[in-house]
């Protein structure tokens, strides 16, 4: 696999020092992306929250990326990053809405305006 192969930066070093651990991770999370239950969308929701609390903004726009082309609206995503304020604080939220901006935007084809 090439470096441009990775779906995360980290992946190439930890390929080179621990190759069949990778390996073994990358089968693990393949199959998580396979569950049947939730929905894919709500999937992508659920690991954007997670991302909002981690306050890791590549994460965050990935996950709202994927929810887009999943076919959630700009609206779901909002309220997905807002649900983390009670437990995480209003600072997470508030700067992870920019970047799940751009991630939504994205995922819209380009002759399509988002309507909110």
């Amino acid at each position: 696999m090439s470096e441009q192969d990775w779906t995360f930066p980290f992946e190439g070093e930890l390929h080179d020092v621990f190759p069949a651990l990778h390996s073994a991770q990358s089968a693990y999370l393949s199959q998580i992306d396979s569950l049947p239950a939730p929905d894919r969308k709500t999937h992508e929701l659920i690991r954007l929250a997670c991302t909002v609390i981690l306050r890791n903004s590549a994460g965050i726009r990935r996950h709202a990326r994927l929810a887009g082309e999943l076919g959630a609206t700009w609206e779901e995503i909002a309220g997905a990053i807002v649900l983390t304020q009670p437990g995480f604080g209003i600072l997470p939220a508030a700067e992870a809405l920019p970047e799940a901006r751009r991630g939504f935007e994205e995922a819209q084809p380009a002759d399509v305006e988002d309507e909110s």
